[in-house]
């Protein structure tokens, strides 16, 4: 009520010991398992299965759903960092090679699904195809926590194959999030007054196209024009401060307009990320174009760039509390103990398998890509002089076994990294076991399990994979790729630079 306050009590030395131990292990497993399996998040993951209702129900129910909210509200800012730091210009260059990847994210799970599920353990065809959305997504969260954990080995943002996986990650979560939204109105098609059928498949759809058509387009010709003449040099007055104002505006101004639209938050906040990473100047006279954070804080012309002010800011807290929380609140989630008997054992691994290889698949774009590139190439007239300087940028190429083995490998990280599927997963299909009549407790389990253990293989691979063939990678054609890779039109028109 109006007026009222909330009575301070000192909190008693028992709760204050739990909190104190579960944030204690949980930067303590992520070290473990960083160590053991080159993945921190499953040691995470563990700890929220222990001290949450799945397990042990140590945290009070309350504090649970406190460290689920700040956990998502981390998950936000991890994608919110990955869009910060994406390359605009790879995304743009991979960007059909990303959709292919996408589609095939996003069909494979579910046909395969269909394939087992259906005519092999005799589910019902709804009931398959929640199973299957819920397959279909691939966790933002973890991708981008695998990315950040390799950037001691290799900076996959840097990348070709990371470009490639982060479009093609945002894409599938994008449809996994618009299919989570269909299914949980299919209980309202029963209710008296029941919706229209085309708009509420419609809606998300038209919403997250809109969104992703719309928002380049303002950003190049209203707001990037705008900021560069007229806000950006006031900026090198403040540093930090106008720069975590703006970033905190833009953030919510995007989310906002995702959750009321009908689409996903996590893609308005990827989206918000580039944003602040386009709208600048980039011309070398710029307020934000610096060689370090030093630089911006200390030249009375600079300011520093959105990223230095994240890593200034907000780097800390999310690696080391919100995070953990995130992938905590995870574990939550997994119903573990109705996990052990022996059918929902055999089923779930099996279809777990099956699940591996749907968005495995998707690796095989990048050799299947290099190879119509080249019969293409073949085919038109060949350039001597830009012929000459690819070799000179890539001298590696000049062995074709070393050249067809990095190919592979960069495939088997793309694979590997698309595995996980987490967060997005565990909401669909608790969607569609809780809010509708179609999916059964089997049915829910044995997803239940492919989705928890996709989630610890994928990331174990990719951390295998960057641990002894990640400067391999970074070395190759899919590796690391400088601004001036990009192509001279975009040079010249400076990435729409105004």
């Amino acid at each position: 009520m109006a007026g009222g306050f909330l009575p301070y009590h000192e909190p008693g030395i028992v709760e204050i010991l739990v909190i104190v131990s579960f944030f204690f292990f949980l930067s303590l497993a992520e070290w473990v398992s960083a160590k053991v399996i080159r993945a921190g998040i499953i040691g995470q993951i563990a700890v929220g299965i222990i001290y949450g209702v799945p397990l042990a129900n140590i945290l009070q129910e309350k504090w649970q759903e406190t460290f689920l909210a700040l956990g998502y509200v981390g998950l936000i800012l991890i994608i919110f960092e990955g869009g910060l730091g994406a390359r605009l210009d790879l995304l743009k260059k991979n960007f059909v090679l990303s959709m292919l990847g996408a589609a095939t994210g996003v069909c494979f799970p579910i046909g395969l699904s269909y394939l087992l599920l259906y005519l092999g353990y005799g589910y019902g065809a709804v009931e398959t195809f929640i199973i299957g959305a819920a397959l279909s997504a691939t966790s933002l969260g973890t991708t981008f926590a695998v990315i950040s954990s390799a950037s001691k080995t290799v900076d996959l943002s840097q990348t070709r194959v990371g470009s490639i996986l982060v479009s093609a990650a945002v894409i599938d979560d994008v449809v996994g999030l618009v299919l989570s939204s269909i299914i949980g109105d299919l209980s309202d098609l029963s209710s008296p007054n029941p919706p229209n059928l085309g708009w509420l498949i419609g809606r998300p759809i038209v919403a997250s196209f809109g969104m992703a058509v719309v928002t380049p387009l303002v950003t190049k010709y209203l707001f990037a024009p705008l900021f560069r003449k007229h806000i950006e040099y006031h900026f090198a007055q403040f540093d930090h401060i106008s720069n975590i104002i703006l970033m905190t505006l833009v953030l919510s101004a995007f989310i906002a307009i995702a959750a009321y639209t009908g689409t996903s938050i996590l893609f308005g906040a990827f989206l918000a990320g580039t944003f602040l990473t386009y709208i600048p100047s980039k011309r070398p006279e710029g307020p934000f174009v610096v060689m370090s954070r030093e630089e911006g804080e200390r030249e009375a012309d600079k300011s520093p760039t959105f990223v230095h002010t994240f890593e200034a800011y907000l780097l800390g807290v999310q690696e080391y509390l919100m995070a953990p929380l995130f992938f905590a609140s995870v574990g939550f989630a997994i119903p573990f103990v109705e996990l052990w008997t022996g059918k929902r054992i055999w089923r779930g691994v099996c279809f777990t398998l099956l699940m591996v290889f749907a968005k495995f698949v998707v690796g095989i774009w990048i050799p299947l890509w290099k190879s119509l590139t080249h019969l293409f190439s073949r085919s038109r007239k060949k350039d001597p002089k830009a012929t000459k300087e690819t070799q000179s940028r890539r001298p590696e190429q000049s062995t074709p076994s070393k050249s067809a083995a990095t190919t592979y490998l960069s495939a088997a990280l793309l694979g590997s990294a698309m595995v996980a599927r987490g967060e997005i997963g565990l909401l669909i299909i608790e969607i569609g076991y809780n809010e509708t009549a179609y999916v059964s407790q089997e049915g829910f389990i044995t997803g239940v399990w492919a989705i928890l253990l996709n989630t610890i293989i994928g990331p174990v691979a990719v951390g295998l994979l960057v641990k002894f063939y990640g400067k391999r990678i970074g070395e190759g054609e899919w590796g690391l790729q400088e601004q001036g890779d990009v192509s001279q039109a975009e040079r010249t028109r400076g990435m729409g630079d105004v």
